[in-house]
């Protein structure tokens, strides 16, 4: 299939159809919009259920239900959005509910702004439900790839039953570039329905629990969660990609729309003799190790669109705080190249 055209947003709407989605619930906020617009369309014609639901807490909950029931289900939203779902996530892995949540972040706090922005980090990573508990988070930096995160969100949900976030920035769900659809993602076995979803049963009912009144059973169930599926998925899911790292003395650590901005920061920065690539995390859980044992790396320069939050991250997997440094905007301003050079100047120079 030749390459589309298409915005961000509704590149990610026909890439969950694509995936098998029967089921979407969720409620307008820029700058996601033309995600729900989209499958409001075009999901009922694929044989699946489009419900603008009457909030962000009622849409998550209803994730809680369709998937399970067995059906492939996502939400969307934006930054206050997706804090509003924090409790139904929550339930949705203690039921061990596989869904897809589409994550378009813009400034904050609260409201803030509709600009792009990657204030929603920790958001993702750390999560604001309660319990000991990890969310799978794939964090695309083009709309080729947040239509294959989409794709692939769907098939590690299943297979691990858990919620799996797609985090981008406004500038990916945005922007238009061309894409190809037909793509292969990485296909995954995963436990039959049949011997866990609701009406599923052959006759024999499943439960789905979102309480365990016995602490040693609740207990034995959390252990199981890290046994079984993070430890698997830190193994099994972890990526990211490198760039010009070859022959790197320093090197960005960015994701999202910053790495693109970096890409661009790198061209110059080496004209000018300074030896610099780019670690790219692709998941921000499991965040990635291996890339920062380079022992050539004098510096991490993190680059993102918020205050640091990706820092404590970078700094635990280089195992020396004092390699890392920071430059970034926050509030949905965007770095531009010429400013990521100016700071990376500024940070070498200091350094020596």
């Amino acid at each position: 299939m030749a390459k589309v055209l298409m915005k961000g947003n509704e590149a990610v709407g026909k890439a969950a159809i694509q995936a098998g989605c029967k089921f979407f619930a969720g409620y307008p906020i820029t700058p996601q919009n033309e995600v729900p617009e989209y499958l409001s369309r075009e999901l009922p014609l694929a044989g699946g259920t489009f419900i603008q639901s009457e909030s962000e807490v009622a849409a998550i909950n209803m994730l809680y239900g369709a998937g399970g029931s067995g059906a492939r289900c996502m939400t969307s939203s934006s930054s206050p959005g997706i804090a509003l779902k924090q409790e139904g996530i929550g339930y949705c892995v203690f039921g061990e509910i596989p869904c897809v949540i589409n994550s378009v972040a813009r400034g904050g706090p609260a409201l803030g702004t509709i600009q792009p922005s990657q204030q929603d980090y920790n958001q993702a990573t750390r999560g604001g439900a309660n319990g000991d508990y990890h969310i799978p988070v794939l964090a695309p930096a083009s709309i080729q790839e947040a239509v294959n995160f989409i794709k692939e969100a769907f098939e590690i949900a299943d297979v691990y039953r858990t919620p799996v976030i797609v985090l981008e920035d406004g500038l990916i769900g945005q922007m238009m570039e061309p894409v190809d659809f037909d793509v292969p993602v990485k296909k995954r076995e995963h436990t039959p329905k049949s011997e866990w979803a609701m009406g599923y049963g052959n006759g024999n009912p499943h439960l789905i629990e979102g309480i365990v009144m016995d602490a040693p059973m609740c207990e034995k169930k959390n252990r199981r969660f890290f046994k079984e599926k993070y430890e698997v998925i830190e193994k099994e899911e972890v990526r990211y990609e490198e760039y010009m790292m070859d022959d790197a003395e320093y090197a960005f650590v960015a994701y999202g729309s910053s790495s693109r901005i970096c890409k661009t920061a790198i061209k110059t920065l080496r004209e000018k003799g300074i030896k610099i690539g780019l670690i790219r995390p692709q998941t921000l859980w499991p965040f990635p190790q291996v890339p920062f044992q380079n022992k050539n790396i004098k510096l991490f320069i993190d680059i993102e669109m918020n205050m640091g939050q990706m820092v404590p991250d970078v700094a635990l997997a280089v195992n020396d705080k004092n390699k890392v440094k920071f430059f970034g905007r926050c509030g949905g301003m965007i770095p531009s190249p010429e400013e990521v050079v100016e700071a990376t100047e500024k940070i070498i120079g200091g350094a020596k």
